[in-house]
C-alpha cells in the first residue's frame, strides 16, 4: 500500500508552518515539503516497520559519547578501531554510541561542518559507520544552527548564486544587538567578500561558524533531507547541537524563540511519519526551566533533553563534601511525560557548564567551584554579557581531576570519582558518559598548548596500543575506574528499577549523602552515596524504606546483606562509597 500522510498530520505540519512563515509562504511551500516526504518514505519502508512505542529505552540503555577518531590505531581507519574496541570491551556494559561529528570539518574539533552527508576520510567511510551500527546503536550530531565557512553552500553564497544568496543571515553592523544572548566571547558578525560587495554575516559561536538562515524555506528544506538522511544511515537518537539559538529576531535574545521550537515540533512530527523510531535530543545548555521547555506540551517537541544542571551541581557537592543541593534540586524536578527522558550526563566533549546553577548556587557559590577547578588545572571560558562584560560560562576540565582528590591513595580517588558517577547511573533517564570518563583520563594539558583551545583540555585521542597496556596495568587509576564502571553498566541492566521511566523518589537524609529510591516493589533499589572523605553511619526509618522488621536488603554492589530492626535500617558508608540496596528474595 502506498504511503499516505494523514489528513491530521497534514494539518499539524501546516499549523507549524503557518506559525514560523505565515500563511502565503505555506501555501507554497507545503506542497514542495509533502512530496520531499512522501519520496522519502517510498524509499525507506524499512523505518516506519515498528510503530513508536513510549516506553522503547529500558534500564538496558546508556550511551557512550566519543569522537569517531578517539581511539587510534596507525594504518588503521579509527572508526574500525573504534568499533574493535567497544566490541571487545563494550558491547557488554553500552548499547549505545554517540559519534561527535564525524563528517569534514573546517575547526572546533567537528562543528564547523564542510558537508552533513559526507564521513570525514581521516575517519573511514560510510561502511565504517554501518559496521559500528551492527554492533551498537547509534547517536548523531545534527549540527544545523550553523556551516563551515567552508562549506559549499557558504562558497556559493560568497558568489551570489541563486537560493545560496539568501542561505545565510545578513545584518547591519550598526545596528544595537545588546539584547543577543552571548554563548561565546566572539563578534556576533563576521564581515566577508561577496559578488555583490561586503557583507556581514550572523556567527554565533565564531567567525567559521555561520548560521543558517531558518527564514528561508529552502533552508529548512535543505536541514530537513539532512536529518532524515541520518535517519536512514542508522541513527536511532539525533541530537539538535545548539538549537535554542536557531532563529533570529533582531531586538530580542535570538535564544529560545517561538518559532525554534515550532521548527523543533516540525521535525518531530515528520520523523513520526516516516521513521517513528527515531529520537530527538535537544542540546541547550541554559537554566534548567528553559531546558525543559524543549520538551513541549506532552510529547511534541524533544524527545530527550540534556539535563545540564547534574554536572555543576555534582561537582559542587563533591567538591564542598555537601550534597543537600543536589537534593533539594533532584526533588524538585517534575515527572515527565511518558516518551519524554532527561539525558543524563556529567561529561562531554564540551566544558562543565555555569549557567544551568543560575538560581541554584549564588555567585559565591559558583565563584567558589570556579577557584577549586583553576587549583586542579581547570580552565575557564567566558561569555559575553549584554552590558559588555564577561562572565564564567564553562569550566574546562577532565571531570576526572575535577572531582578526584589526588593527594589521597590510588583506591579513594578511584572510589571518590566512581561515587560522582553512581548518582547519575542511579537518576531517572538515560546515562551519557563521556569515553575519558569511562576510561579515567586527567587533564590533557599539551592537546591546550598546542591548539590554545581551552576545550582541548579533555579531548585527547588515544593510542590504541598504550590505552591496551594502561587498562591491563593492575592498580592503576584507569584500570580501576574502566572496570568499576563496567561493572556498575552491567548491574544497571540487570535492575528494571533503573529504567528510565521508572519511579523516582529523593531521599533527604544526610547533608553528604545522596540518596535515591527507583523502581517499585521487589525491584526497588536505594542508592545511597556518600560524597565525602568521612565514613557515615546512616538510621534510616522503615516508612522511607517501605519494608518491615526483619526485611533483609542486599547491596548489589557488594552482595552485603543489612537486615530491617527496631523499624530502622542501619548502613554504614566509608568514605565516597556507592550502594545499591534492592530487597533480598
Amino acid at each position: 500500500m502506498d504511503f499516505k500522510i494523514p489528513y491530521s498530520a497534514q494539518e499539524k505540519i501546516k499549523e507549524k508552518l503557518n506559525f514560523i512563515y505565515g500563511k502565503e509562504k505555506t501555501a507554497a511551500f507545503y506542497p514542495v515539503l509533502e512530496d520531499f516526504i512522501l519520496e522519502f518514505a517510498a524509499e525507506h519502508p524499512e523505518l516506519r516497520k515498528r510503530d513508536q512505542d513510549s516506553a522503547r529505552l529500558s534500564e538496558k540503555d546508556s550511551v557512550v559519547i566519543c569522537y569517531g577518531d578517539h581511539i587510534q590505531s596507525e594504518g588503521d581507519p579509527p572508526l574500525q578501531t573504534l568499533n574493535e574496541f567497544f566490541k571487545n570491551h563494550l558491547e557488554e556494559s553500552i548499547s549505545t554510541i554517540h559519534l561527535l561529528p564525524f563528517f569534514p570539518y573546517s575547526s572546533d574539533d567537528g562543528f564547523a561542518v564542510i558537508d552533513y552527508k559526507e564521513v570525514n576520510p581521516d575517519f573511514g567511510d560510510w561502511s565504517d559507520i554501518e559496521a559500528l551500527r551492527a554492533n551498537f546503536s547509534l547517536m548523531f550530531d545534527a549540527v544545523v544552527n550553523h556551516i563551515s565557512a567552508e562549506s559549499k553552500w557558504f562558497e556559493k553564497y560568497k558568489k551570489q548564486e541563486g537560493k545560496y544568496a539568501n542561505y545565510f543571515i545578513e545584518a547591519d553592523p550598526e545596528k544595537d544587538y545588546s539584547e543577543v544572548t552571548r554563548p561565546r566571547a566572539k563578534p556576533l558578525l563576521t564581515e566577508v567578500e561577496t559578488a555583490a560587495g561586503k557583507k556581514h554575516v550572523w556567527t554565533t559561536f565564531s567567525p567559521d561558524q555561520i548560521d543558517l538562515n531558518f527564514k528561508e524555506t529552502e533552508v529548512l528544506l535543505e536541514i530537513i533531507d539532512v536529518l532524515l538522511f541520518y535517519a536512514a544511515q542508522g541513527a536511532e537518537i539525533i541530537r539538535l547541537d545548539a538549537i535554542a539559538y536557531l532563529w533570529k529576531e533582531i531586538g530580542t535574545s535570538c535564544i529560545h524563540l517561538p518559532e525554534t521550537h515550532k521548527v523543533i515540533q516540525l521535525f518531530k512530527e515528520i520523523f513520526k511519519l516516516v521513521a517513528p523510531e527515531t529520537l530527538i535530543l535537544t542540546e541547550t545548555n541554559v537554566p534548567h526551566e528553559e531546558n525543559i521547555s524543549y520538551f513541549g506540551e506532552g510529547v511534541d517537541e524533544a524527545d530527550m533533553v540534556y539535563n545540564f544542571t547534574l554536572p555543576p551541581l555534582v561537582l559542587y557537592s563533591f567538591l564542598e563534601e555537601d550534597a543537600s543541593k543536589l537534593t533539594e534540586w533532584a526533588a524538585s524536578l517534575e515527572e515527565l511525560e511518558a516518551g519524554n527522558y532527561y539525558f543524563n550526563f556529567l561529561a562531554s566533549h564540551d566544558g562543565v557548564g555555569l549557567r544551568p546553577v543560575e538560581g541554584i548556587l549564588n555567585e559565591n557559590q559558583i565563584e567558589d567551584v570556579v577557584k577549586k577547578v583553576k587549583a586542579k588545572g581547570g580552565l575557564v571560558s567566558y561569555k559575553t554579557n549584554s552590558d559588555g562584560s564577561k562572565s564564567p560560562y564553562e569550566i574546562n576540565v577532565s571531570y576526572v581531576d575535577a572531582v578526584r582528590d589526588q593527594e589521597n591513595e590510588i583506591e579513594l580517588q578511584v572510589k571518590q570519582f566512581m561515587a560522582s558517577q553512581a548518582i547519575m547511573l542511579a537518576l531517572q533517564g538515560v546515562p551519557g558518559i563521556y569515553l575519558h570518563s569511562l576510561l579515567g583520563s586527567e587533564n590533557y594539558q599539551q592537546g591546550v598548548e598546542e591548539s590554545g583551545e581551552n576545550r582541548r583540555i579533555n579531548r585527547e585521542k588515544l593510542d590504541r596500543d598504550r590505552l591496551l597496556s594502561e587498562l591491563k596495568e593492575q592498580g592503576s587509576f584507569r584500570e580501576q575506574v574502566f572496570n568499576s564502571y563496567r561493572q556498575l553498566l552491567k548491574l544497571r541492566k540487570e535492575n528494571e528499577a533503573f529504567a528510565p521511566e521508572s519511579p523516582q523518589n529523593i531521599l533527604e537524609l544526610e547533608r553528604r549523602v545522596f540518596a535515591v529510591q527507583r523502581g517499585e516493589g521487589d525491584q526497588k533499589i536505594t542508592a545511597l552515596i556518600n560524597v565525602s572523605d568521612r565514613p557515615i553511619q546512616l538510621e534510616i526509618k522503615t516508612d522511607l524504606i517501605k519494608a518491615g522488621n526483619g526485611s533483609v536488603l542486599r547491596d548489589i554492589i557488594t552482595e552485603e546483606d543489612y537486615k530491617i530492626e527496631n523499624n530502622s535500617l542501619k548502613v554504614k558508608l566509608k568514605p565516597y562509597q556507592n550502594r545499591w540496596l534492592k530487597a533480598r528474595r
